[in-house]
């Protein structure tokens, strides 16, 4: 098992493909026709649909998870493209706008790698073969091609949306959801929230088609733990020119309790 791999795919988002390539064609996880989205009806007046959006993108706002500090464990099953299931234990400490903390350990309880995120810089300890690497945070865009921040990947951790802002192009609704099509250089996000604002699933492809890259995420078991509602299980599936599986289900969590991030790097561990 490449835990190094487990580790990237976990926190660098639902994005990381181009850690992964192969020549092998799977089926698309998604059909491309379910990137359609309809128009706003033609019966709705522009100005009646414009102010629908931004009800319910004020409603996705107030429904954001704000946090100073946040820990959880979770179990993590993941599939990966060789069709094999992997199934470990994570520890995540988080710092808002400051660090992200993760320990994967698999069986037995053996700590197998540690990653460290900061604002500027990815660390990662492979404590399976001695290994420190260290790389500057635009690592994460040169590989994913995309503007990822820390930021943006404690959104993804924590159950806040991510890539999803002001620029929304479209809407449908159905009995209790409303689904809001948001569009970007680099992305087209399909998000879809109950009529409370939080978010139940999004469907997130690659704004250029020739890359092929669709993402599925399910949020699901919703707590509300200390005036926080929070997703207590997340899916995740990944098509590109390979398919992914990627299950959490957080069995702890707290929020804005005083932690802390150890992370030492072995003398005799080989730096990369």
């Amino acid at each position: 098992m490449n835990i190094f791999r487990v580790i990237l795919f976990f926190t660098l988002t639902i994005f990381l493909l181009g850690a992964c390539r192969s020549t092998k064609k799977i089926t698309t996880a998604i059909s491309k026709k379910d990137t359609i989205i309809a128009p706003v009806p033609s019966t709705v007046p522009i100005e009646d649909s414009q102010a629908i959006i931004n009800s319910y993108f004020n409603k996705v706002q107030d429904n954001r998870i704000d946090f100073t500090t946040f820990s959880a464990k979770m179990d993590v099953d993941y599939k990966g493209m060789d069709g094999k299931k992997y199934d470990v234990n994570a520890h995540l400490r988080m710092y808002k706008d400051s660090v992200i903390w993760i320990s994967v350990t698999a069986i037995l309880g053996i700590e197998g790698l540690r990653a460290l995120i900061t604002q500027d810089s990815v660390k990662i300890l492979d404590k399976q073969n001695k290994v420190f690497t260290a790389k500057n945070i635009s690592y994460l865009q040169e590989i994913t091609s995309l503007p990822l921040t820390l930021t943006s990947l404690q959104d993804l951790l924590i159950g806040n949306p991510v890539f999803f802002d002001e620029n929304i192009h479209s809407f449908t609704r159905s009995s209790g959801s409303v689904s809001l099509l948001c569009v970007s250089p680099f992305i087209k996000n399909l998000a879809t929230f109950n009529e409370n604002g939080m978010i139940m699933q999004c469907k997130i492809d690659d704004a250029n088609e020739t890359k092929n890259r669709t993402c599925f995420m399910i949020y699901d078991d919703y707590e509300d733990k200390k005036e926080q509602v929070f997703s207590e299980k997340r899916e995740i599936q990944i098509s590109e020119k390979e398919r992914l599986e990627i299950k959490l289900n957080f069995k702890q969590y707290a929020f804005n309790e005083t932690l802390s991030f150890p992370f030492s790097i072995p003398k005799n561990y080989i730096r990369q």
